[in-house]
């Protein structure tokens, strides 16, 4: 897969997340909390530019102080946000509050009349896919229309232009409907994409049986996919390709939350794999952003950079494989 240019269109959510204030503490007892950029797809683009990859972001926010602190921060980031669109009306956007404790941890996500899932097709039919290594969208972008049509039709102009499509899971059972449209939408994404990258709740959803997740894993990339990553937690993950299956496990660090994992390891992974690294290593390389991520404060302010991952990988010895 060439990722050639560094430079990558990521399609999704912008949020705000409040974080409890200090570290440790429970939300209902907060009295004071600390504002960061959150949001998957933001959170992503935020760790490739701290990769020095380049990222525009595609989604829609509020037209009020909350979508303005979002682009706000997206400008902190060095994000393009000439794709972002205000909306006005009832649309709100997506807001987390959050907790940095492990223990019990909470997170209340805020998601009715959400601005970014009024997408349409407008946003992404002028964008010029030609000029990305990639296109990287997660699953959240598709739980609701117009949002889900237009990055279906993302997906035909990217795949047009010659673009790998790069596709995070992310279920998040209370923006569907159904479990069922849940499902079958995201089985016809993946089955679009050339890299998967889910947890091992999500591919058995997907397949109808959580039993099975690893076997769904395995069938997409039988049936085109070039890389289907199946993460198990501190099981570590396991990397599916045409040619092999790869074993891999976590570091170990003290976490102080959960939350943006998974998004600093896609980042990590897909800047590793742009820089020219094997997959085994782009792999390694992920996993060790996420440790980073859950031993910091926030998701977006928490993405490390190349130099932080460097220092972590020489104080850190490699997780033995499986």
């Amino acid at each position: 897969m060439n990722l050639s240019g560094n430079r990558f269109l990521v399609i999704g959510r912008a949020g705000m997340d409040l974080y409890a204030d200090p570290p440790n503490t429970r939300s209902e007892d907060a009295t004071q909390f600390s504002a960061s950029l959150g949001g998957s797809s933001a959170n992503i683009a935020v760790a490739l530019a701290r990769h020095g990859g380049s990222c525009s972001l595609v989604t829609c926010v509020s037209d009020d102080a909350v979508g303005r602190f979002c682009l706000n921060q997206l400008d902190h980031y060095g994000i393009d946000r000439r794709h972002v669109r205000a909306v006005g009306g009832e649309a709100r956007n997506s807001l987390a509050v959050v907790e940095t404790r492990i223990e019990d941890h909470q997170s209340v996500i805020y998601r009715n009349g959400a601005a970014d899932f009024e997408m349409s097709e407008a946003d992404v039919l002028g964008i010029d896919y030609a000029a990305y290594s990639a296109l990287i969208t997660t699953g959240t972008v598709l739980a609701a229309e117009p949002s889900r049509g237009a990055a279906f039709r993302s997906f035909e102009m990217a795949r047009a232009a010659g673009l790998p499509l790069i596709f995070d899971v992310d279920y998040r059972p209370y923006s569907w409907p159904s479990p069922e449209v849940a499902a079958q939408t995201y089985s016809r994404a993946a089955a679009q994409c050339d890299v998967i990258v889910g947890n091992d709740v999500e591919f058995g959803f997907m397949a109808g049986d959580y039993s099975k997740g690893l076997d769904k894993a395995r069938s997409l990339v039988r049936n085109g996919a070039g890389i289907v990553i199946y993460k198990m937690g501190e099981g570590g993950a396991i990397t599916i390709t045409p040619r092999e299956e790869i074993r891999s496990g976590v570091f170990p660090v003290r976490a102080i939350k959960p939350t943006g994992a998974g998004d600093s390891f896609l980042g990590g992974l897909v800047a590793a794999l742009a820089a020219g690294f094997s997959l085994r290593d782009a792999v390694l390389r992920g996993s060790a952003c996420a440790a980073i991520v859950v031993s910091r404060v926030g998701c977006a302010p928490a993405m490390p950079t190349t130099a932080e991952l460097e220092q972590f990988l020489a104080t850190h010895p490699s997780p033995n494989e499986a």
